[in-house]
């Protein structure tokens, strides 16, 4: 909620003075009638016209700041309005065969691999990124989108299994390319991170790298994984048993496809490789993008009005009823 007029908050200190003016006039006041001593009255019982007595003066209080509030305006926002930002196209594309459950990298790669995305995206607030999931098949998690609270809530729901598995190499990076290619903005970027090598698909993965430079898409491409052999855990009866694999990356693919395309191919055996990545995107020439925001202003005023109304009403009636006093 905002309000039109902020400053007529200040009309709230005219409540100070108010306040002490009362307690003043309370501590100042005066009996009607004087006895010579009020012992007899001692153990009279008290009503509970006693504990409130201050009443009328507090809802007076209440209306009064209530109407104020109503005078600063509170509106709610809920309408379009278009801005313009600066920012890159980027298609993350993540490799989520089960092989991504190996445990050279902690916890394991695919958590490991979520985890960079998710500090790239963090990083980049005025860039317009999506997001592709590949095993056997690929398809988009996320169409690009400068929301990236909704990217990231989407990219925490991935995970191995989701598809078919295998490693469509191919499949993955086309499908990134189809998001962008109809895309207006000068850089358009892919980051392709895998861990093994093609094996699935129709697409070879060269093919789908030469249709990504016929639309001017700068491809960059990351071998997963630590050299030699890494831990995989496979279910067993008698529960999760550890057995080191090989670790496979196609690194000459890889290469290919970043060469072919204007990128960089990056072996990430930790966090480092990503840091490249992004001094390397940095570089690249942002564009001006359009972005279209809900935000419609509705006035919010009534609701405090009617409450401070309220509150006058009850001050008159109890102070000239059941509150009242004798002069």
């Amino acid at each position: 909620m905002t309000f039109a007029h902020p400053l007529y908050f200040l009309w709230l200190l005219i409540l100070i003075p108010m306040i002490g003016w009362y307690i003043w006039k309370q501590r100042q006041a005066q009996a009607s009638l004087r006895l010579s001593s009020s012992e007899g009255f001692q153990k009279a019982p008290k009503t509970y016209k006693l504990y409130l007595r201050h009443l009328p003066f507090v809802l007076r209080m209440a209306a009064i700041a209530f109407l104020i509030v109503a005078l600063a305006r509170p509106q709610t926002t809920n309408s379009w309005n278009t801005s313009t930002t600066e920012g890159i196209d980027i298609a993350l594309t993540l490799d989520i065969s089960t092989s991504m459950l190996a445990e050279d990298l902690k916890p394991n790669r695919i958590e490991a691999a979520k985890d960079v995305a998710a500090s790239f995206i963090n990083g980049r607030p005025t860039d317009n990124i999506g997001l592709v999931v590949f095993a056997g098949e690929s398809f988009t998690q996320c169409p690009l989108t400068t929301d990236h609270a909704v990217l990231l809530n989407l990219l925490k729901d991935v995970r191995c299994g989701m598809i078919e598995d295998g490693t469509a190499i191919g499949h993955g990076l086309a499908t990134a390319v189809s998001r962008l290619k109809d895309s207006q903005a000068k850089s358009k970027t892919i980051i392709l991170l895998t861990d093994g090598t093609n094996n699935r698909g129709e697409i070879a993965p060269v093919t789908a790298a030469e249709i990504a430079k016929a639309y001017n898409i700068r491809v960059y491409t990351i071998g997963v994984g630590t050299k030699g052999t890494a831990p995989y855990p496979f279910q067993t009866s008698i529960g999760v048993q550890y057995q080191n694999i090989p670790v496979e990356i196609d690194e000459a693919t890889l290469t290919k496809i970043a060469q072919l395309t204007g990128g960089l191919y990056f072996r990430a055996t930790n966090t480092a490789a990503l840091k490249e990545i992004y001094q390397e995107i940095d570089q690249l020439e942002k564009t001006k993008m359009s972005v279209q925001e809900y935000s419609k202003k509705q006035e919010e005023y009534r609701l405090f009005a009617l409450v401070g109304l309220l509150f006058f009403l009850l001050e008159l009636l109890t102070r000239y009823t059941v509150l009242k006093n004798i002069p």
